[in-house]
């Protein structure tokens, strides 16, 4: 999950005073600048491809945009952007956008309906950038003057959500000459976005207004810094020094060390979706679902979150229904079924013919319950959780061994399936928990191992689920999506593809010294971690100095 991350030495001694300073000028993050505290485990790429799924963070939202702004936190509300309109028609299977005019790349060239049908046509010759699938539910995507018309396979309402929302449109007259636009670094983006990117070293990325932006009048803020880090430490004390004012990422104790600093402090961290631990089906032990439902009972869940995560991320239940946030789609039924009970994991393994052995349980092979667990090392959070976890497996006979990589080593054996056991997040989740679990249990997410998986990293495919995550797209009827989503709930309980563990929030620290505009639970107009994206694009639209009307 992009997220929390830090350099070792701060980053001021590489990125420059300008990006790390005082909050007084506006060169250092302060009335019209803004300095993002976001851990991420490694220094920057300097790539910004939008459809390359290790650093799209850095460039949809700000630098390309979406047809049409889904809010997560408010039931899926739509706001129109690129879109100045859209209809559905043909029952559900047919929908047509309309192109807002007047609106220029960064390079001062037109956007037109043409770039739109040019990026659709991009994900479906080359699969590679079609990271949540789209083609597999399009039949086809065509243009009439300034509208552009999706004819889809069937009935595709929550499709709308990944095609309108979640796919930057970037611009033909650039892309059309990329030779190969899944390795295409994109290290000088064109977008629509109210930001360009205007320089990135490994340390600091800065970003500044663009003059010619459609929306009239925004953004305000000049300038953002987005400074790397690899560990949680040092970006914590940019935060709690108010030299960052936007921050993303895990604080210890964050009363005494963040808002006891200072009463702009402010944070909130709505649940929004998993962190789970991924398990290899392809695995010759891990296959065997008696080995992932022990594992199931034998963690404490909320045993993990309250030393893991200080409290901040709620407990998970085996369903995957994030709660309180999607509490009406949750099957009370099936909610506690995976309860801590380390005697129901132990008797488990023995009824499937598992024998123990000193601490240890071991196949009828004679092969250990031992596996490796991939993590972040810098993400001090995640390393104290899977330490938990550890623990309270080995009360139960099976080992893990963490591996706590640096991010990219750690992103590209998830993508890939070179893992046996992995503590991850999803990326994103969406206006209803169908998302999430789509990403989770959808076959067409994911790949052979050796080639990566947008999502579905654990590498389940089961038709009947498929069918019931196809099923739930033919429908807009709340009811009917509710009962398949119930269905979805009980796979996740009888088949443990995955073990969620807490329930992932979007991790947000704000300083309001200077600005105003941020989000905030009683106005969620957007996710409010820098790391969501669209979003983080949307939040910076709001910022505005105090000072301004």
């Amino acid at each position: 999950m992009k997220r929390l991350m830090t350099l070792a030495l701060v980053v001021c001694l590489a990125a420059t005073a300008s990006a790390c300073g005082g909050s007084k000028s506006s060169k250092s993050g302060g009335k019209t600048a803004v300095t993002i505290s976001n851990e991420q485990g490694t220094t920057w790429s300097c790539g910004f491809n939008p459809f390359n799924s290790d650093v799209n963070f850095l460039s949809f939202g700000t630098v390309y945009e979406e047809l049409t702004f889904v809010n997560g936190l408010k039931s899926g509300q739509t706001t129109d952007w690129l879109a100045s309109s859209y209809a559905w028609s043909n029952s559900n299977k047919t929908l047509t956008v309309t192109i807002r005019p007047g609106v220029k790349w960064s390079d001062g060239k037109p956007l037109t309906a043409g770039d739109v049908l040019f990026t659709f046509n991009l994900l479906k010759k080359n699969e590679g950038l079609d990271l949540n699938a789209a083609w597999s539910v399009l039949k086809d995507v065509t243009r009439n003057g300034n509208k552009i018309t999706f004819d889809f396979k069937g009935s595709a309402v929550p499709y709308f959500y990944y095609i309108a929302a979640q796919t930057p449109i970037v611009p033909e007259h650039i892309w059309s000459t990329i030779k190969n636009p899944v390795t295409y670094k994109d290290t000088h983006p064109v977008g629509t976005g109210p930001f360009k990117m205007a320089s990135c070293s490994p340390q600091v990325i800065k970003y500044t207004k663009n003059a010619g932006y459609w929306q009239k009048g925004k953004p305000t803020i000049e300038t953002v810094y987005y400074p790397a880090f690899t560990s949680n430490d040092p970006a914590n004390q940019q935060l709690a020094s108010g030299k960052a004012q936007w921050g993303s990422q895990f604080i210890p104790n964050i009363k005494s060390y963040y808002v006891s600093k200072s009463a702009d402090n402010h944070y909130w961290f709505p649940p929004t979706v998993n962190v789970s631990i991924f398990i290899n089906l392809q695995d010759p032990i891990l296959k065997d679902v008696a080995v992932r439902k022990a594992m199931a009972y034998a963690i404490d869940r909320k045993k993990v979150s309250e030393i893991g995560e200080y409290g901040y991320e709620p407990p998970s239940n085996q369903t995957g229904i994030v709660t309180p946030t999607f509490s009406s789609w949750l099957d009370p039924k099936l909610a506690h079924v995976f309860d801590y009970n380390p005697q129901k994991a132990i008797q488990t393994l023995q009824a499937a013919g598992y024998k123990k052995k000193g601490n240890l349980f071991y196949t009828p092979e004679g092969k250990p319950l031992s596996f490796r667990i991939l993590n972040i090392g810098g993400y001090s959070d995640w390393v104290a959780s899977v330490q938990v976890i550890q623990k309270q497996l080995a009360a139960v006979g099976i080992k893990i061994t963490p591996e706590n990589l640096s991010s990219t080593t750690y992103d590209a054996d998830n993508y890939n399936g070179k893992f046996q056991l992995s503590y991850n997040g999803n990326e994103s989740g969406g206006p209803a928990p169908y998302y999430e679990l789509r990403q989770v249990l959808y076959s067409k997410n994911s790949a052979p191992i050796g080639k990566p998986a947008a999502t579905n990293w654990e590498r389940y495919e089961n038709p009947a689920t498929d069918r019931l995550i196809e099923q739930y797209a033919s429908t807009a009827d709340p009811a009917t999506q509710h009962g398949i989503v119930r269905k979805l709930e009980q796979v996740m309980v009888n088949e443990v593809p995955v073990i969620p563990v807490t329930e992932g929030v979007d991790w947000y620290q704000y300083n309001t010294r200077d600005l105003k505009g941020w989000v905030t639970p009683d106005n969620p107009y957007a996710q409010p971690a820098a790391y969501v994206n669209p979003d983080w694009g949307v939040v910076l639209l709001n910022l505005k100095p105090k000072s301004a009307s």
